[in-house]
């Protein structure tokens, strides 16, 4: 998996560490939603049924590279 130097950073928090790598391959893989941005990374969000929570993954515009990963609390399907 492809990540940005960010990406290895915000890992390190503790409200971030616990996200496996499995997920945010589902996400990239099989999104219930995605989204472009303005500036063109994409938004990917799955549901995670093991901690009741929507993971939302952004990637750079090549579509490839992961640049954040947190649980949104705010995702709405």
């Amino acid at each position: 998996m492809k990540v940005t130097q960010y990406f290895l950073y915000t890992r390190n928090r503790p409200d971030r560490s616990c996200i496996e790598e499995k997920w945010i391959q589902d996400a990239i893989e099989n999104p219930i939603r995605t989204e472009k941005q303005k500036d063109n990374r994409i938004r990917k969000w799955i549901y995670v049924k093991e901690v009741n929570k929507y993971l939302r993954v952004i990637l750079l515009s090549d579509g490839v590279t992961v640049h954040n990963a947190f649980f949104d609390r705010n995702f709405q399907e």
